[in-house]
């Protein structure tokens, strides 16, 4: 007989799925909508774009991928 897990068998996949939704979107909207006002003098004025997209496209793949394990098995 086979113990439960805590949380179930794919936590994983749940946990890579938030990370790459996370990642996704907090990139992406850095991008979109940079703060509206800076109180540090050493912090940019908006988030790096080249860089943003990057993140947000590997956190995309993590989560679809995620999602499609999670569908799959």
């Amino acid at each position: 007989m086979m113990a439960n897990m805590f949380l179930g068998e794919d936590l994983i996949l749940w946990l890579l799925l938030a990370l790459g939704g996370a990642l996704f979107a907090g990139n992406l909207l850095a991008i979109i909508k940079p703060p509206e006002r800076h109180d540090d003098e050493d912090l940019l004025e908006r988030a790096p774009v080249g860089r943003s997209l990057l993140y947000a496209a590997l956190g995309l793949i993590a989560a679809v991928w995620a999602l499609a394990s999670l569908i799959a098995g």
